[in-house]
């Protein structure tokens, strides 16, 4: 089987889908490899370094013959307009947020697989999660972005010019990325606390050494799959206001609570913000086009407010790693590529739970289930009588998604 790795076209991603120890490995197995020019670039992996490990390195136009093409993030206009029938495409696409992008690539015939739709609760999907190996780095990132905006110390520092206070951290979703930056926050000797909506995750944080903020005004909000569900506006209101109290007592605060294609809920408001310390320091992992879980914060960029609060947009932080987050992703999705080769050939099983959850098009059509509309209610009557009702009351069974408290990058109903 023939594998291509793309340069990524991707504004500031600078991560690459495979990395010289990953394709030494594919390699080993049988398969031949192609690397675009420069693909490795911006994780400081030369041509050369892949040359040695056993690719060929070759320009972009060359890459067409390949049975699977992958990617970090998703294929630009160029690189949908090469892609065949009998070819796969993989990569983190972000399905969720982009119809269009998922209308293009049906129409390629091509088999769409995206990372980020990995069924997390399964066992042998554990090697491939790419998000939360993304989000290890992204909540480690954000850490060391707080500490070096904040104009103080995080320790408590004892000198001879006298004694610094150590910082208070609050940490808003403990997902992977908000356990990381409790971890890294707590080693850089701050005071950390965390909330989540979902209380299971209290021994957790306090495993890292931190404090479980509890809140009155909204109860569990547990999902499917280890997720958080979404609030109702009238919880969602109500937690605004008691977290505000907790947000005005902190140095820094790092939120990181997202919903797959859909707008990241608004945690901290302009009325928190305003309660805040001059000088304290607002890092928001949520950020993106869709919105962000800081009022006023803008993705990719740093933004001081009148009043002297550093807002930081941090769209993207496993990029300004891109050497680390290239070598996990490349173990992500290098043994999600090996899953779906079968006797050489590349197999696209949908009877499989794993592969279903990741193929979102295949043989030119919308497969996967939240992509694809729910068939509307037959309006013809059944020939068949209906059972009388029972009289045992069904327990009740609230609807469910991921919510407020989901601490990662964007994700599918199934954390973390």
């Amino acid at each position: 089987m023939k594998v291509a790795v793309v340069k990524e076209a991707g504004p500031a991603e600078r991560r690459v889908a495979l990395v010289p120890e990953a394709v030494a490995k594919l390699h080993s197995a049988g398969h031949e490899i192609l690397v675009q020019a420069g693909a490795g670039a911006g994780a400081f992996l030369p041509d050369e370094s892949y040359s040695e490990a056993g690719a060929s390195v070759v320009p972009a136009d060359q890459l067409a013959s390949a049975d699977a093409i992958l990617l970090v993030g998703r294929p630009d206009a160029a690189q949908i307009a090469r892609l065949r029938a009998d070819q796969a495409v993989l990569g983190m696409l972000a399905p969720l947020t982009d119809p269009e992008l998922v209308a293009r690539l049906a129409e390629t015939g091509a088999t769409a697989i995206s990372l980020d739709l990995i069924p997390r609760t399964l066992s042998r999907a554990q090697p491939m999660d790419a998000l939360s190996s993304q989000a290890n780095i992204a909540g480690y990132k954000a850490a060391l972005l707080a500490a070096a905006a904040y104009g103080r110390f995080f320790p408590l520092l004892i000198t001879a010019a006298g004694t610094a206070r150590p910082a208070k951290v609050l940490i808003l979703g403990t997902g992977v990325a908000g356990l990381q930056a409790i971890g890294t926050a707590r080693r850089l000797g701050a005071i950390v606390s965390a909330y989540d909506v979902r209380p299971e995750t209290r021994t957790e944080v306090e495993s890292l050494g931190a404090t479980f903020i509890e809140l009155t005004s909204v109860g569990p909000a547990s999902g499917t799959g280890g997720y958080a569900r979404a609030l109702t506006d009238a919880e969602r209101a109500a937690q605004q206001a008691e977290l505000a109290d907790h947000i005005a007592r902190h140095d820094v605060v790092i939120t990181t609570a997202q919903v797959p294609g859909r707008r990241p809920p608004l945690l901290v408001t302009g009325e928190a913000l305003k309660s805040m310390a001059p000088g304290s320091v607002l890092v928001d992992m949520g950020a993106s086009s869709l919105g962000g879980n800081v009022e006023g914060s803008v993705p990719g960029e740093t933004v001081v407010a009148d009043n002297g609060i550093t807002i930081i947009g941090a769209d993207n932080l496993p990029s300004t790693m891109a050497a680390a987050a290239s070598t996990m992703y490349a173990r992500n999705i290098s043994s999600l590529l090996l899953y779906m080769i079968s006797d050489g050939q590349f197999t696209v099983d949908l009877d499989d739970e794993l592969v279903a959850g990741v193929v979102i098009t295949h043989q030119g059509k919308v497969v996967h289930p939240s992509l694809t509309p729910s068939p509307a209610p037959s309006l013809t009557p059944s020939p068949t009588p209906s059972p009388a009702p029972s009289l045992t009351p069904s327990p009740a069974v609230p609807a469910e998604a991921p919510g407020a408290g989901q601490a990662d990058s964007a994700q599918p109903p199934a954390a973390e």
